[in-house]
């Protein structure tokens, strides 16, 4: 079975599990628009909101018809936005939309899935991370394509590089579990291959290295935004109500997450549903509805990862990577919540 026909498959399931649904992706389904959004990976907890919509009909009711393209491991993100095959695309982090502009892509963020960014260092009691000061004299195992992570954490808080020791890993946590190294990166909502290190390891997000980031970003071409737009608020206010209904109904959503897509865990997802929507929902989210993201924190977003020379032949401007158009014309849509309190 090809990857498109997967996602179908996985969206038809989610049909099947909720009595009385009409799909959305159905062979002749006739809709206003039809939306396809290229995800930078596979479908996973991140995306519980937009498979709600699918399976809440959200997305019908804005006349929509929707197709989603994942990602993966070898998967280009970029190109089917850029080229129309995709109308909107979603990266795992802010700083790959950057650096896309930074080198002539024509694209911009318009609603960020994850208020928080997931990527996090884990450690063992024995040599534990839990804060700036812990990481000098330490082993830091990280993924080659995340060195700039590290690096933007030194430079932020202003350790000289030479008192940590940076080891090229993979995303297996053995490694840490055979003490090479004395931390590990990774994303904190995968919490089964976290599993092997132990229930006593200790998580600390970036964020509270002093690294401020957003996940699973929503982009559209310029041209996209501006010819497009309220198609493109459509899909972005639907799945706001997606977000909307997973925070009301966490484990039913997870259910119907598991039966579009049968390769997750639904055990492991229903112990991480909380975490995932306490990265998706905080103060801002509450005041200004789900999607939401701050200029200011892209500006020192920008400017640290220029600091540390992601950009050699120019950073972009903060107002050349996001519009706040998308998430004006779908605030009534996207619900104020704040994030859940267990």
């Amino acid at each position: 079975m090809n990857r498109r026909s997967f996602v179908k498959s996985g969206i038809a399931a989610v049909a099947a599990a909720s009595a009385g649904m009409q799909l959305v992706l159905t062979p002749g389904a006739k809709a206003a628009g039809k939306v396809v959004i290229q995800y930078d990976w596979l479908m996973s907890n991140g995306q519980i909101g937009d498979i709600a919509a699918v399976a809440n009909g959200y997305f019908k009711d804005a006349g929509l018809e929707v197709e989603f393209s994942p990602g993966g491991p070898n998967a280009a993100t970029v190109p089917p936005v850029v080229s129309g095959a995709a109308q909107l695309g979603q990266f795992s982090e802010t700083p790959q939309l950057y650096a896309a502009r930074a080198s002539g892509v024509l694209v911009k963020i318009i609603a960020c899935g994850f208020r928080t960014g997931p990527y996090a260092f884990t450690s063992k009691p024995a040599k534990p991370i839990r804060g700036v000061a812990d990481l000098k004299g330490k082993k830091i195992g990280i993924q080659p394509t995340a060195r700039f992570v590290i690096d933007e954490i030194l430079a932020k808080n202003g350790i000289d590089p030479s008192e940590v020791t940076i080891v090229n890993v993979g995303f297996d946590k053995a490694p840490l579990v055979r003490g090479d190294v004395d931390a590990i990166g990774g994303w904190i909502t995968n919490t089964q291959a976290l599993s092997v290190v132990g229930d006593d390891r200790i998580d600390l997000l970036v964020r509270d290295l002093g690294l401020s980031s957003y996940a699973d970003v929503y982009f559209a071409t310029d041209k996209a935004i501006e010819e497009n737009a309220d198609t493109l608020a459509k899909f972005i206010g639907a799945v706001a109500k997606g977000w909307g209904w997973v925070h009301a109904n966490p484990q039913e959503a997870v259910k119907k997450m598991v039966a579009a897509y049968p390769e997750m865990d639904l055990g492991w997802e229903e112990k991480t549903i909380n975490l995932v929507l306490k990265l998706s929902f905080d103060g801002a989210t509450a005041k200004d509805g789900w999607g939401t993201f701050d200029p200011a924190s892209i500006e020192e977003q920008l400017a640290l990862l220029d600091k540390v020379g992601q950009y050699p032949n120019g950073r972009p401007a903060a107002a050349d990577v996001y519009t706040t158009k998308i998430l004006e014309l779908s605030a009534a849509d996207r619900p104020k919540l704040d994030a859940p309190a267990a």
